[in-house]
Formats: C-alpha cells, sequence, structure tokens
C-alpha cells in the first residue's frame, strides 16, 4: 500500500481503548465524529508479562539485561534502547543499543525462520551512550552517541566487521538516524532543547567516510518550507554544530526518526510532537502535537523512538507517559496499539518489525526496577496489517 502524509489528525482515548476522527489541516484537534477503537481494536488485560495487547496479539521477553539470552552463552546488555530488524537467510536478527555511559555499544539477536533465538552477541563496544541509530539500505546499523560532541558508529549486525567511527557525519548529542535512497541522504536528530535536523550527504553513496553534514533551515513556525545549508565544521569545536548557521531552525528535543516514500518523521519530546517533513515539496508540518488536543486525554504523551510498517502505519514509542506504542494510521487516527503495566519509571525503546511485518520488537529499558540493569526486550506477534 502507498504511504499517504499524515494530516494533522488525530483523536483521544482513554483507558485502553482511542477514539477515531480527524480534523482539516492547521485546524485544532475536534472531538471525534463517533467512538471507535484503533485499527486493532481495544487493548485487552494485561498478559503474563504484563502487557496489554489487542485481541489475536501475544507477547514474549527475548532478553533481560544482566542476564544470558535464552538458549545462548551471551548476557544482555543494560539500557536497551533504538533497535532494527535485518533479514539473515530465512531468519532474521534484531540489534539493540546500550545507552550506558561510558560503555554503552550494541548488541543483536539472531533469530531462524521459525522465531527461536539461535544466537546473541556483541557488536559494539567501549562507546558512550548509545541511545538511538538507524538501519542503511545496505544493512548496516549506525550507533548513535547522546552525549556532547558524540558520534555515529557504523556497525555490522552479523558481528563479522569491526565496527567503524564515522565523524564525517557531525559532532554532536546524537539521537536517531534515517536513511534516504532517493536523495543519498541520512538524516539525522539532535536531542537538545535548542536541538537542531540534520542530513549527511556521503560523497559515495553506501560509503559514510565522507560527505557533506547540512542543517535545516526554515522559520519559527510549525509549518512552511524549508532548505538545507552545509555546516562548516562538523566536529563541533570550538563551535557547536547547532550553532554555525544562521537561521537554522530549532527543535525541542529531537528523537526518533523514519523514512518512507519521500517524506521523513522525526519526534520531539521537549513539545510532544511528530514533525514530517514532504521531501518532494521542501515543506515541513506537524504530524501529531498533544498541546492541540481537546475533549479528551492525548492518546501520545513523551514521544520517543519511531518506527513504520510496510502497509504505512506510523508506530511512536512513549518514554514514560502510559508507556505504550501508539500508531497513527494513514487516515490520521492515533491510539494506543500496546501499553506495559507496572514499569512506570521506565521508557520503551527500539520499535522495529521483523522482515515479514508480522512481530514487533521493542525494550522496556529499566523494566520493573526502574534502574538500567533492569532492561526487557519483548517480542509481540500478531496481524499486524501489512
Amino acid at each position: 500500500m502507498e504511504r499517504r502524509t499524515f494530516l494533522r489528525g488525530a483523536v483521544v482515548g482513554t483507558s485502553a481503548a482511542a477514539f477515531g476522527g480527524t480534523l482539516m489541516r492547521g485546524a485544532a484537534y475536534a472531538a471525534p465524529a463517533q467512538p471507535g477503537p484503533g485499527p486493532y481494536g481495544a487493548l485487552g488485560p494485561a498478559d503474563a508479562n504484563g502487557i496489554m495487547l489487542p485481541s489475536g496479539f501475544t507477547s514474549r521477553v527475548i532478553a533481560r539485561s544482566g542476564q544470558t539470552v535464552s538458549g545462548t552463552s551471551y548476557r544482555w546488555h543494560n539500557a536497551p534502547d533504538g533497535g532494527a530488524c535485518y533479514a539473515d537467510g530465512t531468519g532474521w536478527i534484531y540489534v539493540s543499543n546500550s545507552e550506558i555511559n561510558p560503555s554503552g555499544g550494541a548488541s543483536a539477536v539472531r533469530f531462524n525462520s521459525s522465531g527461536t533465538v539461535t544466537s546473541a552477541y556483541r557488536i559494539l563496544s567501549d562507546t558512550r551512550q548509545n541511545c538511538a541509530g538507524g538501519k542503511t539500505p545496505w544493512n548496516t546499523w549506525l550507533s548513535c552517541e547522546e552525549v556532547s560532541l558524540g558520534y555515529v558508529y557504523e556497525t555490522d549486525p552479523w558481528g563479522v566487521n569491526a565496527a567503524v567511527r564515522r565523524p564525517a557525519m557531525g559532532r554532536f548529542k546524537h539521537e536517531a538516524a534515517a536513511a534516504d535512497p532517493v536523495r543519498r541522504a541520512v538524516y539525522l536528530t539532535e536531542d537538545e532543547s535548542d536541538g537542531c535536523f540534520y542530513r549527511f550527504l556521503p560523497t559515495t553513496w553506501g560509503n559514510l567516510s565522507s560527505g557533506t553534514l547540512q542543517v535545516l533551515v526554515a522559520g519559527s513556525g510549525t509549518s512552511g518550507s524549508f532548505s538545507w545549508q552545509n555546516v562548516p565544521d562538523p566536529d563541533g569545536s570550538p563551535t557547536t554544530t547547532r550553532n554555525q548557521v544562521s537561521g537554522a531552525k530549532r527543535f525541542n528535543g529531537g528523537e526518533g526518526c523514519h523514512y518512507a516514500n519521500d517524506t521523513v518523521w522525526f519526534t520531539t519530546k521537549g513539545d510532544n510532537r511528530v514533525w514530517q517533513l514532504n521531501l518532494a515539496g521542501n515543506t515541513y508540518e506537524l504530524a501529531y502535537d498533544d498541546s492541540l488536543v481537546v475533549g479528551g486525554s492525548a492518546p501520545l504523551t513523551g514521544v520517543d523512538n519511531v518506527t513504520g510498517s510496510s502497509y504505512g502505519d506510523l508506530y511512536v514509542a512513549e518514554d514514560g507517559g502510559n508507556m505504550e506504542i501508539c500508531v497513527i494510521t494513514p487516515d490520521d487516527v492515533v491510539a494506543p496499539f500496546l501499553r506495559i503495566t507496572g514499569q512506570s519509571s521506565s521508557e520503551i525503546t527500539g520499535p522495529a518489525f521483523s522482515p515479514a511485518g508480522n512481530r514487533l520488537y521493542f525494550s522496556s529499558q529499566r523494566g520493573t526496577s526502574g534502574s538500567s540493569s533492569g532492561g526487557i526486550t519483548y517480542e509481540v506477534t500478531g496481524p499486524f496489517r501489512t
């Protein structure tokens, strides 16, 4: 199905169900025309893993921080964060960052065609606070350091090739990355309250060792046109990258980032927004803004990591909030897809679909303990729209 662009549309959910509705672009959120659940129906009671899911979906625990991954001798990392899936013959691999400073890094879990774990291993070590990142079209994982003057590391999900630091992609407080094969660009978010949005244009597509870092330039509004301007000094010293270009647009705490069909979406946690860049026309707008919700509580709070399905749905993980992953559909419905109970001191991280689109992986970074050593990585299986 061709992905349609999202209007600034949405809707309210209280408790386990969400109520659908749309509104005109630029208008305030309206009350729903009629009550109804999200695309998968209302959430059921919590299962044995403490996860509330729609009918037909089930969950299982894949790994726990500090414990060996089932069927392997590998001990799972603390504070699991951003992740992605990769096809591996008839099976697949899920990679996951570790948001620990120092010695963050990333790990991977390999599955066979039936979903059984066959191995787990380290793919990146001795880095700092690896938060989110992004998958490249050439099947590497970009692991991003969320620290001042942080780097992007290009890693091998199979753990065969050594990870490589990519300084040409800029040194700043990195969060997420999303690759655009059409424009041969990698988009980058910055987790600062006055952060910017960047793109990196490699000299040669598929090789991130050199290229041009650019920053998005636009007005102060929530919609309009934008352009790109080169960042003179990508190493961020002595002047930070976000302060080198006059007119660079500021975003309040950049988080997750996802590209599909000439559109890139990214989230900002400081104002709880989902932004949409329409790349073909060089315009930007809001896809979601909880401050505009009226007539009920906002269905999505604490926006963080984001991924997309082959159907065209966006899945946005909450950092706090109700500990939900919410879905934003192509027809502008916003509703909870799942909720983790009993873990209010945690956040949901790393949502990513298996290659077939019927399994969703994600983590609760601090689990029930509220500490980085309590992380839990899950899989949800069911009739996802594809």
